[in-house]
């Protein structure tokens, strides 16, 4: 994530803000430099999503905590605290090219109208978060990973749906590569068990309709990443507090017998300073470059989330047909970056 320092001679820190759009949402740098800022925002979300993953990992496995739920209402609720302070303090703005001074005297956050216009981003992160939660259960590890790589052809037709957006025969071709190698990496543990597979195809189809959402309310909605995330977590925090509730998380979590250990707390910690950054980066990746940039930037991930878990956690069986497919989805990505750098 690249934050560009002032050149200013006032000790004031200046807003930190995505790259200003003109009036039709288009970027005001020139080619190269939204180039490199697309390759940052890219890099930025998957380390800190392969960082994300190992940590939730080590809280849920290592530590056994019984909720997963409660640590994305945990990680919400310190995400919106941080962006509080961050604006409070005029460290960070809200709005695409906001300028403060030090005559400011105001801290405006955002109107409801705004709030209004994000409603459609908050109701698709909640259908995206609930379904991928229950995706998990049905459907075994391989065979869960192989579906979900099918995320980027969702993606596709759904920004060809809202958007109208047509892609070349090559990144076709990488996209179809990775799809591929998904298939070969679970070939060996094809078990069809029709709820399982429904649930994550419509995990599938949720994950699409958010980013694609991303990248439309966020040319929309004059506001920048993190003002979507502002918006974002002060909706969908009340409701995920209710569903906590309900679902008796809070009480699991609550009773959990090493709560207070320093261990666990230093994991938590690190667990809600990596989903900030992360879903900062997945604002970020989704509107400088394209909610099917974000799917291959998460399938990319997967590679070296595999490879870091297996070397800390263990557990992963040795297998060709695995390392081949997986190998595959990695040349896939790659040949999209770079097709994506060329403009082919």
């Amino acid at each position: 994530m690249s934050m560009k320092p002032s050149d200013s001679t006032e000790n004031l820190a200046l807003p930190v803000t995505d790259p200003p759009r003109d009036q039709d949402g288009g970027k005001l740098f020139n080619g190269s430099a939204m180039t490199k800022r697309g390759a940052y925002a890219a890099i930025s979300y998957m380390s800190c999503a392969v960082l994300l993953v190992l940590f939730n990992k080590a809280a849920l496995s290592s530590y056994h905590f019984p909720s997963a739920s409660f640590i994305t209402l945990l990680q919400l609720v310190c995400s919106c605290c941080l962006l509080y302070v961050l604006k409070r303090w005029r460290i960070i703005s809200f709005r695409a090219g906001e300028s403060l001074t030090s005559s400011d005297t105001t801290t405006k956050f955002v109107s409801l109208k705004t709030l209004r216009h994000t409603l459609p981003l908050a109701g698709t992160y909640l259908f995206y978060m609930i379904v991928t939660m229950e995706s998990v259960r049905g459907v075994n590890v391989p065979m869960y990973t192989t579906l979900r790589r099918t995320t980027v052809v969702f993606t596709m037709l759904v920004e060809y749906l809202l958007a109208g957006q047509r892609y070349t025969s090559s990144v076709v071709f990488s996209v179809g590569l990775i799809v591929f190698g998904a298939f070969i990496a679970g070939a060996r543990d094809l078990s069809f068990e029709a709820y399982g597979y429904a649930i994550v195809f419509l995990s599938n189809i949720s994950t699409a309709i958010y980013l694609a959402t991303i990248a439309r309310v966020g040319k929309t909605s004059g506001l920048n990443s993190f003002g979507l995330m502002w918006c974002n977590g002060i909706i969908c925090g009340p409701v995920l507090l209710i569903w906590t509730l309900i679902r008796g998380d809070m009480k699991m979590a609550i009773n959990f017998p090493y709560l207070f250990s320093p261990g666990f707390i230093v994991v938590l910690l690190f667990s809600c300073i990596l989903a900030f950054f992360l879903n900062y980066s997945i604002f970020l990746n989704t509107t400088l470059n394209s909610a099917l940039t974000q799917t291959i930037c998460g399938n990319l991930k997967d590679l070296f989330t595999i490879g870091l878990g297996w070397v800390l956690f263990g557990g992963l069986p040795f297998d060709v047909w695995n390392v081949v497919g997986q190998l595959l989805g990695f040349a896939g990505s790659g040949l999209y970056a770079y097709y994506k750098l060329i403009g082919k």
